[in-house]
């Protein structure tokens, strides 16, 4: 049999570092956009996470519970992050990327 050139049972430097997160991983990757001069915080939704409608901004038709869409609020309001969250939007992923 070859021999497998793989590490087995040997954790790397920083191994220890960061755990597991498998809400992320299930979740979605948030990430920050820049539209039209605004910085934004754009969180996907998957399927099994959609579990509520939606009315989206930009077409102001309803996103079904266990529809694929995505979750977006500024980073730089001037009210502060709390206001800001609560000020998020649900969209249509088409929507976000057209609009």
């Amino acid at each position: 049999m070859p021999r497998s050139n793989r590490p087995r049972g040997r954790k790397g430097p920083g191994a220890d570092e960061e755990e597991f997160d498998a809400a992320r991983l299930l979740g979605g990757w948030r990430r920050t956009e820049v539209r039209r001069g605004v910085t934004w915080n754009v969180q996907p939704i998957s399927v099994l996470q959609a579990q509520k409608a939606y009315t989206c901004p930009a077409c102001s038709l309803e996103i079904a519970p266990g529809t694929e869409h995505l979750v977006a609020w500024r980073t730089d309001g001037i009210l502060g992050d709390e206001a800001d969250l609560a000020a998020r939007r649900h969209w249509h992923v088409r929507c976000w990327r057209i609009a």
